[in-house]
């Protein structure tokens, strides 16, 4: 095989080109002059963006078109808000386009905004991935704002009220003015040194768009995505969104909101518990029903079994008592008749069955048995045994 042969089609290598380009979907701001500007029938927008060195084309399409403040104007600088892609037929590079807003509408605190949020976005400080999830069953909570201000009693009021066991740390910090963004900082880093903190709440009430400045600080918004636990942004106002806002971890409303996100309330957990424990108890109800139908249809079951096996034992003792009886009967028989032969047999060689046939028996008065005359010399004493007894007799002559 040669290197021809592995060669990539034009197809393949537009389509690697479009999914590489396209793989990072987040919208970025361009600024540049509009060039070729072309709107159709359709509502679509088509133009150009270029600066000194570079040009790139450009889509607006009309869902989008509709929220321009006014008609893109040939050779206006703009900022435009949009995403890269790849017209795969061509494989030409475009930038479509969400958002456009002329330069000139744009103040330099507005643009120094932007120039922070662009790094911020570069540095994946505003990634949604990056967020964390607020405990469950926060402890302790560090507030960090004004103690002049209304933020703290907000907070503490819902606090106690949701949640009384709480233990609530309140670091003193400037909010507005010159010097704000700083003590802000320096406020987090006291609250970093207090163990056990479950998260961080920091903010102020509400307020004009100036008095927000602090909160758009680039360092201060470094300092919370650093924070070792999840942070809730309470700036008190819902039109403007503060770049602290896009980097805490969960961005509340309101100060009241924000003690409303970081604790639970304990009418619901108190109901969620009651409705956990009836549960509970009519699943230990079951299964002690259950275990107890169970042990019951066990309990039968052994009984019947053992009846069972009673039944079967005395029904095997019953066959061998039948078994054994004729056995036995059969064996005293034999015995008996056996016994009636030996006895027989006895009686036969018995010395007393001879002398009942009219003989006698001579015995010296040791017992022994005299059966010659010569033990009978004249004088000897003996006994003579007959069938009925013994009688005592003397040999008189020999």
């Amino acid at each position: 095989m040669t290197e021809f042969d592995e060669a990539w089609s034009v197809s393949r290598l537009a389509r690697v080109i479009k999914r590489r380009v396209e793989e990072d979907p987040t919208p970025i701001w361009v600024r540049g002059e509009l060039t070729g500007v072309k709107h159709y029938p359709s509502g679509h927008w088509y133009f150009g963006l270029r600066d000194d060195t570079a040009k790139v084309d450009c889509t607006l399409w009309r869902s989008a078109a509709t929220q321009l403040r006014g008609p893109l104007v040939e050779g206006a600088e703009v900022f435009a808000l949009g995403c890269a892609s790849v017209w795969e037929e061509r494989t030409a590079l475009r930038f479509n386009v969400s958002q456009v807003i002329p330069a000139a509408a744009v103040g330099a605190q507005a643009q120094a905004i932007e120039r922070i949020k662009q790094a911020l976005l570069a540095d994946g400080l505003l990634d949604p991935a990056r967020k964390r999830p607020l405990p469950a069953f926060a402890s302790r909570i560090a507030i960090i704002t004004s103690v002049a201000g209304a933020a703290v009693h907000d907070v503490i009021t819902v606090a106690r009220r949701r949640w009384p066991a709480v233990e609530l740390f309140v670091i003193n910090s400037a909010v507005q003015g010159d010097g704000a963004a700083g003590e802000l900082r320096r406020a987090l880093r006291i609250a970093c040194r207090i163990d056990r903190i479950d998260c961080y709440i920091i903010g102020r009430g509400g307020g004009g768009k100036d008095d927000l400045a602090a909160f758009n600080d680039e360092a201060l918004c470094r300092a919370i995505a650093a924070c070792p636990v999840p942070v809730i942004s309470a700036v008190g106002h819902q039109v403007d969104v503060t770049l602290a806002d896009l980097v805490a971890d969960v961005r509340a409303a309101t100060p009241s909101q924000a003690a409303e996100f970081a604790l639970p309330d304990r009418r619901d957990v108190a109901a969620r518990v009651a409705v956990l424990g009836a549960a509970l108890s009519r699943a230990l109800q079951s299964l002690a029903s259950t275990r107890r139908a169970r042990m019951e249809r066990t309990r039968d079951r052994m009984a019947a079994a053992l009846i069972d096996q009673l039944r079967r034992s005395e029904r095997r003792l019953l066959t061998a008592q039948a078994r054994l009886a004729p056995a036995l009967g059969r064996v005293v028989e034999s015995r008996r008749n056996r016994l009636g032969r030996l006895a027989a047999q006895l009686h036969a060689l018995s010395p007393v069955a001879v002398l009942g046939r009219g003989y006698a028996l001579a015995r010296a008065p040791d017992g022994r048995l005299l059966r010659r005359v010569a033990d009978l010399p004249a004088g000897t004493g003996f006994t003579l045994a007959v069938s009925d007894g013994a009688v005592a007799a003397r040999v008189e002559e020999s």
